[in-house]
């Protein structure tokens, strides 16, 4: 039996459905019953009724995936897979920014450690993050972690005060503008894609910024044939699978997640064979974290 067939097999007798993020390898996307960014596979772990969720990402999808579902069995392919951004923010400067600013809201990117989210307000991804912006009441905002999507949420909602945090995800910091430039004289009839966890500087070059999702859907509308990506190279799989008439360049060599491919079918066939690597959160943290995911699937509707 291959291991495709081990999983499609094993997927029936625990009752599981595989959500898988589309920066993790090809076959293990290929396998997926869901693909998607962060957003959309949040609000797919909030309403898929199979019991067992086993979800090809890294550890924070993980744990939202148990928050928003505490009576399901949440399992990961690999526990080891974690995302350095999803730690860097500080509760001490969280804390202090609360003294200093009274209408203060404490905007937390969805990649981040549950602990983050339960001293925050409101959980965003780069999807929806300009939109729950606009909608919060709060004048100050305090972006946590990414550094980086705040800056561009900020530079979108200039009525608004932001305080930014210096975390950052080391693929999109990695992809420079001279890079970029780069490959555009190379490729002078592509249009650049960026991610807004890219630099300001690269976000200056793009023909459009927008999440994972949103750069899929605007290379599948657009009448160009070529294009820059920013972004970590996984998503090639998605924008050639809808798009098999148009090119893909990335915009240099480091735009590779090792967290995130670390997720192999093998990882995916033990953790469904053992009902290893399960996701436990206790409740009080649960609930917690819980509350700035609501207010987003409420303010993201």
């Amino acid at each position: 039996m291959s291991t495709i067939d081990k999983i499609q097999e094993l997927k029936k007798q625990r009752n599981a459905v595989i959500l898988a993020h589309y920066y993790v390898n090809d076959e293990v996307q290929a396998i997926a019953d869901y693909v998607g960014d962060s957003f959309y596979l949040s609000k797919v772990a909030a309403s898929v009724e199979a019991q067992t969720i086993l979800f090809c990402g890294v550890s924070f999808m993980g744990e939202s995936a148990k928050i928003l579902n505490p009576r399901k069995t949440v399992i990961m392919p690999d526990m080891q897979a974690d995302c350095p951004m999803a730690h860097m923010a500080d509760f001490e400067k969280i804390d202090k920014m609360r003294r200093e600013y009274e209408d203060l809201a404490v905007v937390c990117y969805i990649n981040s450690t549950a602990e983050l989210k339960t001293r925050s307000d409101v959980c965003v991804t780069s999807s929806n993050a300009l939109k729950i912006v606009r909608a919060l009441p709060n004048q100050n905002i305090y972006f946590i972690p990414d550094g980086n999507l705040g800056r561009y949420v900020a530079s979108q909602v200039p009525e608004k005060h932001f305080i930014f945090n210096d975390g950052f995800c080391h693929v999109h910091t990695s992809i420079l503008a001279e890079n970029v430039k780069k490959a555009k004289e190379a490729h002078p009839k592509a249009e650049i894609l960026v991610h807004p966890e890219c630099t300001t500087e690269v976000a200056e070059l793009a023909d459009y910024v927008g999440s994972t999702s949103g750069i899929i859907d605007f290379a599948t509308g657009s009448q160009a044939e070529e294009f820059i990506i920013c972004t970590e190279m996984g998503v090639l799989y998605e924008l050639r699978q809808k798009n098999p008439g148009k090119r893909f360049y990335l915009a240099g060599h480091e735009q590779f997640c090792p967290n995130m491919k670390r997720i192999t079918l093998e990882k995916a066939a033990d953790a469904l064979e053992n009902m290893s690597n399960t996701v436990e959160m206790e409740d009080k943290m649960r609930l917690l974290a819980n509350k700035p995911l609501e207010r987003m699937l409420e303010l993201g509707s």
